[in-house]
């Protein structure tokens, strides 16, 4: 029996029920469990028994097994088990202390974490809980609340890498440019990302400002309680670490793209597996620092295996989330709601030709944040955006521009991405909070963001 939501508006019910419920109840699990639900039941046609059998069969059990979605498990759990072995070694509070030393200010601290994401350009995912873990311990001595240090590094992560031509972003959006030349394309839209542009310049500014409004400025300092074991005082015990995991993770990319066997650098990019690199390179920077700090006396060799399962408690909790996420976003691909968006801009476009690229914005920011996904947004508007407007015609680059800008919008807002969800849990923050504080910031960026695009509109 075909399914009569199926691209229609009632395929938006799951992601706006579950989005909804978060933000009323402040409790993300269930939320997301009843959007599952919702989508379970539309895509069975409300039939009970198919209901159960579908949430289950085809849709934890799908995300829990996808080999992308596994080794994003894997990586945060090998991850959580190096940042256990970064503190108990005292190393990330020796690191804290020589970077306080150096940074006399707030306003210091906060610079110097968005410099680090900057830094850490290749994967946002990445760049999320490898920064947050770093920098909390000397955002808190500063007396950084935690909702802040949340946002600079959601806020440099996504943002930097869409416009990072050599990051697994730039591979991503140039495969589904099928003319051949996805990485020229996708560089002739960095000048016209203007959500990317304009929130890095706007954290630059709330940060040396330091006026912050809305939510934010009603954000507590949240002073760190975590224990630590104190057997080594050097900031080189995460620094040389951290260094070794940043360097395998991209050789590990790399690997996964055929750098080894004979493929181009860029063919290596944009071919590569990501979450897999990143899988190859965290455990090898595992097992690097667990040898380590035994030859040296760090931590005891019993001591180090001990974070294993520690480092993956720790995680815990934003992995039930993403599993959660992961399995809505299956009923909600199931529904075809990024379908019914797309033909909706399909529609539109032709009779708004100046219009496109802020339509295109509103857009994929809408499907973003409902679907808590960039990535999927890619996939599903950038084949129609091409065809609305070619790319040989410039009004084409800058409605591909504001398709990708959109997407970091929608997804930077959204409860159920898993950029938001890593970058509260690295930072120790709230996940509700987290989105809450941020939100109003996202807006004043998209909302300069849409008065650019229209005015570029009628410029072309």
């Amino acid at each position: 029996m075909a399914n009569v939501f199926y691209a229609t508006a009632w395929a938006l019910l799951p992601p706006l029920v579950a989005i909804m419920l978060t933000l009323i109840t402040k409790e993300v699990y269930s939320s997301l469990f009843i959007g599952i639900v919702c989508g379970a039941l539309m895509n069975t046609n409300f039939s009970v028994g198919k209901t159960i059998v579908h949430i289950f069969k085809e849709g934890f059990l799908v995300s829990i097994t996808d080999m992308s979605n596994m080794s994003v498990i894997v990586f945060v759990i090998i991850l959580g088990a190096i940042v256990k072995l970064l503190e108990w070694s005292g190393g990330a509070m020796a690191f804290g202390h020589w970077v306080a030393l150096r940074i006399k200010t707030k306003i210091g601290a906060q610079l110097a974490t968005m410099l680090l994401g900057v830094l850490f350009f290749i994967d946002d995912g990445f760049s999320c809980l490898s920064v947050s873990n770093i920098m909390r311990p000397v955002c808190d001595e500063k007396g950084i609340s935690r909702e802040k240090l949340a946002y600079i590094v959601d806020s440099t992560a996504a943002p930097v890498c869409i416009l990072m031509p050599i990051s697994s972003w730039g591979a991503a959006v140039s495969a589904y440019v099928s003319d051949g030349n996805g990485l020229y394309w996708f560089i002739r839209t960095i000048p016209y990302n203007f959500y990317a542009i304009c929130t890095l310049i706007f954290v630059i500014v709330i940060i040396v400002s330091n006026k912050d409004f809305g939510p934010m400025a009603k954000a507590r300092e949240v002073i760190s309680k975590e224990t630590q074991d104190h057997y080594g005082t050097k900031a080189s015990y995460l620094v040389i670490p951290f260094i070794v995991l940043i360097t395998a993770c991209i050789i590990g990319m790399l690997y996964t793209g055929g750098l080894f066997e004979g493929a181009s650098f860029y063919t290596a990019v944009s071919e590569s597996n990501a979450p897999l690199g990143f899988v190859y390179g965290s455990s090898i920077a595992l097992i690097f620092t667990i040898v380590f700090y035994s030859v040296n006396k760090v931590l005891t060799y019993k001591r180090c295996i001990e974070a294993l399962p520690e480092g993956a408690k720790m995680m815990m909790p934003v992995i039930l989330i993403l599993i959660f996420a992961w399995t809505l976003k299956i009923e909600i691909s199931q529904l075809g709601t990024g379908y019914f968006v797309s033909n909706v801009v399909k529609t539109l476009g032709p009779g708004f030709m100046h219009f496109i690229p802020a339509i295109v914005f509103a857009f994929s920011a809408f499907l973003a944040f409902s679907s808590g996904t960039s990535w999927g947004t890619f996939g599903i508007l950038i084949p129609i955006v091409i065809e609305m407007v070619p790319l040989t015609e410039e009004l084409g680059v800058i409605s591909l521009a504001a398709c990708l800008a959109g997407s970091v919008f929608g997804d930077h807002c959204s409860p159920i991405s898993d950029t938001t969800i890593m970058s509260s849990a690295g930072s120790g923050c709230n996940h509700l909070s987290h989105v809450s504080t941020q939100v109003p910031y996202a807006l004043v960026v998209a909302a300069i963001s849409l008065v650019l695009y229209i005015i570029v509109g009628f410029c072309v």
